[in-house]
């Protein structure tokens, strides 16, 4: 597997981010969507990663700088063909190098409840991350919840 910069003109990339957007909302409440589409992954304070096993993307992840010692985690989504498979760990492992890189102090993240966010829980939390309060621009909700990393 590897890691590269994300190139939003790859088909295969748009595809994932088309299903990345599709999931969450089928899976939140509208108001509760916070998933970034191709335009908002483009900001100059998002760095968008892809993992890729040879000519076929396994998943996808961003890291947004919201100051000089803080980052966020968005739009991390391993590909349904790839599940399972260690891509989404050895992502959030280079997302997490590149934020200790960058200085930061805490990462955090914002997402949602119920059976089809689990997966990717568990995944934080085996991470690192613990449960915390809403930061940013994010209101809690009945819906989302908030993890951190002080690093």
């Amino acid at each position: 597997m590897r890691i590269v910069p994300g190139d939003f003109s790859d088909p295969q990339v748009i595809e994932l981010l088309r299903i990345h957007l599709a999931g969450m909302h089928r899976t939140s409440p509208k108001e509760s969507v916070f998933a970034l589409d191709l335009s908002g992954l483009q900001s100059p304070h998002i760095s968008f990663w892809t993992i890729w096993e040879g000519d076929t993307l396994l998943g996808c992840g961003a890291l947004k700088e919201l100051s000089g010692d803080s980052g966020e985690l968005k739009s991390m989504r391993t590909h349904p063909d790839h599940l399972r498979r260690g891509a989404a760990r050895r992502l959030l492992a280079h997302l997490l190098d590149l934020a200790r890189a960058r200085g930061y102090h805490r990462l955090s993240l914002e997402t949602g409840s119920g059976e089809a966010f689990e997966p990717a829980l568990a995944l934080y939390r085996n991470m690192g991350f613990a449960n915390g309060e809403a930061f940013g621009d994010y209101a809690a909700t009945g819906f989302n919840q908030f993890l951190h990393l002080d690093m």
